[in-house]
């Protein structure tokens, strides 16, 4: 999960859809009933640029939230605070590192920028596919496995029934709201949240709010 500080214009409004996915989910869950109305003044937000959000999802990987910011803000200054596939690609590997990138995220990052500028990928047909034909795709990229490709999905594309089970927030934020901070299962999990149907995006969003006041954004 992110937090994003940087001054970027987001989306003003909610997704369509955010109302009455609330009031459904308060009526079929107890845990959400109290937490929606707690949480309730804030909503997903997106910047609607796919690239960004691929790029800052491969930085998020494996690392803390405040570590993700300040790892993204160097490479927001490495790229003259533009990001964009050409500009990463006019980057060295030394400079990329200099931002404190793995070598690993260095070659997933450039790999990203190479199938975006280089139109490899469909992204101009991604809003008429299905959501697992998305995840397909993406993850023929480098660096970009199911994790990844569904926080697309939720931070860029807002499909609104997706349940992300390698996230561990999201599994922290069940097993404290729903299993008193006893371990859970991928089981358990999908379990529990097969009662948030097919709202499943925005419950998980109130899942992280419940351990990190800070909407997450991408």
């Amino acid at each position: 999960m992110l937090a994003a500080k940087e001054k970027t214009i987001l989306t003003e409004s909610a997704p369509e859809y955010w109302e009455q996915a609330c009031r459904e989910l308060m009526k079929q869950d107890r845990i959400l009933k109290k937490l929606i109305p707690k949480y309730g003044s804030g909503f997903l937000v997106t910047r609607g640029d796919a690239f960004t959000t691929l790029a800052r999802a491969i930085v998020g990987q494996q690392i803390s939230v405040a570590a993700a910011q300040a790892v993204w803000d160097r490479v927001m200054i490495a790229c003259k605070k533009k990001m964009h596939p050409k500009n990463v690609l006019s980057l060295s590997t030394e400079e990329l590192r200099a931002a404190r990138l793995s070598g690993r995220k260095v070659e997933y990052i450039r790999d990203l920028a190479d199938h975006f500028d280089s139109g490899r990928l469909h992204a101009n047909q991604w809003k008429d596919m299905d959501d697992e034909s998305v995840i397909k795709e993406l993850s023929a990229i480098r660096g970009i496995g199911r994790w990844t490709a569904e926080m697309f999905l939720i931070f860029n594309m807002v499909r609104p029934n997706i349940l992300p089970l390698d996230d561990v927030g999201l599994i922290k934020a069940i097993s404290l709201n729903y299993f008193s901070g006893e371990p859970v299962s991928r089981h358990e999990a999908r379990e529990v949240a097969a009662n948030w149907a097919p709202w499943r995006t925005v419950a998980t969003w109130y899942m992280w709010r419940s351990i990190d006041p800070i909407p997450v954004e991408y």
